[in-house]
């Protein structure tokens, strides 16, 4: 499966008062970071929506396992890549690296969600498109 990693450097506003990143700050981290695996990929999320006429891509589990901590400065390295695909969800891993050493390791599923074509006020998984499967199928 295809990966994508970025690197970050850690910022003053990312730490609580002990200088350590406050852990729902990795979170917005790997939301990102998804965004950045599917633009890498060659098909954004945003191009996800418009194409094929979904009205998001929510979160629907997420959990992170903490090893190493970070601080003000620190540069990360964040690789992202989907584990899984099903019917209408996926599921990503991030592994976070600080050096060579495995830091956090988090997960998340998320669904493909459009309008319900019997009522269009309510939201309804979609299914996932096997062309955009194909583009993370490759290594």
């Amino acid at each position: 499966m295809f990966t994508n990693r970025r690197d970050v450097q850690i910022q003053w506003g990312d730490c609580d008062p002990a200088n350590i990143v406050y852990y729902p700050r990795y979170f917005a981290m790997f939301d990102d970071s998804t965004s950045a695996l599917f633009s890498a990929a060659g098909c954004s999320k945003q191009d996800l929506v418009k194409v094929y006429g979904l009205v998001g891509i929510p979160m629907v589990d997420t959990r992170a396992k903490f090893y190493i901590p970070s601080t003000h400065g620190d540069w990360i390295g964040i690789e992202s890549r989907i584990e899984k695909f099903n019917r209408s969800s996926f599921e990503v891993t991030h592994k976070v690296f600080k050096g060579e050493a495995l830091a956090i390791e988090a997960f998340e599923t998320r669904v493909l969600v459009g309008r319900d074509p019997a009522d269009p006020d309510r939201l309804k998984s979609a299914p996932f498109p096997d062309e955009v499967v194909a583009k993370f199928m490759r290594g």
